[in-house]
């Protein structure tokens, strides 16, 4: 087993104009061959806005490397969530659209949303969208907006209900960046 432990990591961030707020904590990977599945453990003294902080970006880029089956006539194919743009009801059950094809999956979106990260997001009734794949918004008020992805012809729209939150969580993405 090789250990390798990292020194403080401090991490400042600017809370008002005159206050700033650091935390530390101390960063150590083990590495061992003989583990079957890799596992990321987070001791802490008390559960922080940091800590679930670290915690909610550990699942996030967890769920990134996430391959679900999906399947097309009767070959299954096993992508990576991030080759996903979309979920959609259709007539054959909910369909998974990468920016070149669709396939199928044997999910209900109400499961769907469960187990995508934090990324995916409900936008209507029957569309769940990615939104790191998100390259614009028509914003409508009097009906559904409507989002499109770079690179494709695919669209998605947004229902009322739904706008102000993907607008909420795109604000955010923005901000962590």
């Amino acid at each position: 087993m090789l250990y390798i432990s990292g020194s403080f990591y401090y991490y400042i961030e600017k809370v008002t104009e005159e206050c700033w707020e650091v935390w530390s904590m101390k960063i150590k990977i083990e590495i061992d061959e003989a583990l079957e599945e890799d596992v990321v453990l987070i001791q802490c003294s008390r559960l922080t806005e940091e800590i679930s902080a670290v915690q909610r970006a550990v699942s996030e880029a967890a769920g990134t490397m996430q391959k679900f089956v999906f399947y097309k006539g009767n070959t299954e194919y096993y992508l990576m969530l991030d080759e996903i743009l979309f979920f959609e009801t259709d007539e054959n059950g909910i369909s998974a659209h990468t920016r070149t094809d669709a396939y199928q999956i044997k999910y209900r979106l109400y499961e769907l949303e469960e187990l995508l990260p934090r990324f995916f997001m409900r936008v209507s009734k029957s569309t769940i969208l990615n939104t790191n794949h998100i390259y614009s918004i028509n914003r409508n008020l009097t009906a559904s907006s409507v989002v499109a992805f770079l690179n494709t012809h695919k669209q998605v729209y947004v229902s009322r209900y739904y706008y102000k939150p993907l607008i909420s969580k795109l604000e955010e993405k923005r901000l962590q960046l």
